[in-house]
């Protein structure tokens, strides 16, 4: 299988405002033809640093990809470097030069000197076109590698990869195929899941097994390669199918889906409706579950009753109930849930409270107490959870732990 390395170009990229997304588009393109991304690099503005790493991306992989570093400024120094590494001349393609001209003039602007540099090419180098932009893509072979040169806003890099570079890829996979299944698992944490799931994916060579755990539910990866897409599809979905079983109600979602979308997909199919009491998620899971195109089709509704005389006045919890058991409690819980269903008419009324932290807790309360509420016309019920992390984590984990109740008691 062809090996393919990402060089993302760009000091922005090492500050805290700024995401390399051109990285994981351009993966999610190679995969799909059967070429793997065996590293992803951001690296500054520096001349030393860029053509260290193009050097060791050219000793290591079939195909070296960058973006960035492309435009007229003098920081902007990608060509220069890949000409140096390479062994070749920089020469001024007037062609070009009169397209980005062209271009400056067709909206009133006249063009500075140092757009010039964008109009420089390594000798035996292609020139890939820009509609979208000033500065053109480069493509070139290197000892029988390819190497690729994208300028770095997406909406220039995206279409000039797929219209000038993909279908050589293409033709370079040697039709090797890249199927991907993902199963997401909530309700175990990373140990145990692997130890439930690790005897079955352990036996497979092809496909391969990767599991991420992430802020409250678990990703286990599943990528098959195969001379076909259907034969790659089949051999992913067979392993799929396996660990689906094994996993049972833990794993809600085998194509990617939310959880948030398992539930909503199957509300509508079931025809319920589902409104929130919510404290200490502050309205998180109403979030959550409204993220959704079309969830108008079974939310009602969510209260959002951070004090105890808003679950009093909004939800009807008695003054009684909160002295006696305290705001955080699962008779609260309950109560909020069947507060929430009787004022909205919902089939089902969800609540959380709980203390999020970093303060609030007591001996008898710790940081990370939360009870979920869930009130129905049949039972009316709740769960404490005694959750770990920052107030972030805390209110996530907690969401998804009342969605999950949701799916369980109802969809399975």
């Amino acid at each position: 299988m062809l090996k393919a390395e990402i060089i993302a170009i760009g000091s922005e990229l090492l500050t805290p405002h700024r995401t390399d997304t051109n990285s994981l588009w351009l993966t999610e393109r190679l995969n799909s033809i059967g070429i793997a991304v065996q590293l992803k690099t951001v690296v500054g503005d520096s001349e030393v640093n860029i053509e260290q790493t193009v050097r060791d991306a050219l000793g290591r992989s079939d195909i070296v990809i960058s973006t960035g570093g492309l435009g007229p400024t003098e920081d902007d120094v990608t060509r220069k470097v890949f000409a140096r590494v390479t062994g070749r001349q920089l020469t001024l393609d007037y062609e070009i030069l009169a397209t980005i001209r062209e271009r400056f003039a067709s909206r009133g602007y006249q063009m500075t000197p140092n757009n010039e540099r964008q109009a420089l090419v390594p000798n035996g180098a292609r020139a890939l076109p820009n509609p979208n932009g000033t500065a053109p893509g480069l493509k070139m072979d290197e000892g029988g590698k390819l190497v690729v040169l994208l300028p770095g806003p997406p909406r220039e890099n995206q279409p000039m990869f797929d219209d000038y570079v993909m279908s050589e890829l293409t033709r370079m996979s040697r039709g090797i195929r890249m199927s991907k299944r993902l199963l997401k698992v909530t309700g175990l944490g990373e140990s145990a899941l692997d130890d439930l799931i690790a005897p079955i994916y352990g036996e497979y060579t092809n496909p391969t097994t990767t599991i991420l755990f992430t802020d409250s539910e678990i990703e286990v990866h599943i990528e098959a390669t195969a001379s076909t897409s259907d034969l790659a599809a089949e051999l992913a979905g067979e392993l799929a199918y396996k660990l689906e079983d094994k996993l049972g109600e833990h794993c809600y979602s085998t194509r990617g889906e939310s959880l948030e979308e398992v539930i909503g997909n199957r509300l509508r199919l079931t025809e319920y409706t589902i409104a929130t009491a919510e404290s200490c998620t502050g309205g998180l899971i109403a979030e959550r579950i409204t993220n959704v195109a079309g969830s108008s089709d079974y939310f009602l509704g969510s209260i959002v009753s951070y004090s105890n005389e808003a679950k009093t006045s909004l939800l009807g919890v008695s003054t009684e109930l909160l002295e006696r058991h305290g705001p955080v409690s699962g008779a609260v819980a309950e109560a909020m849930a069947r507060g929430i269903k009787e004022r909205t008419g919902a089939t089902i009324g969800v609540s959380v409270t709980g203390v999020a932290g970093p303060g609030g807790g007591t001996d008898a309360v710790p940081v990370g107490t939360v009870y979920v509420g869930l009130a129905d016309d049949v039972t009316n019920t709740n769960r404490r959870l005694n959750l770990m992390g920052d107030r972030h984590l805390i209110r996530w984990r907690a969401s998804t732990t009342a969605l999950d109740m949701v799916r369980r008691r109802y969809l399975l």
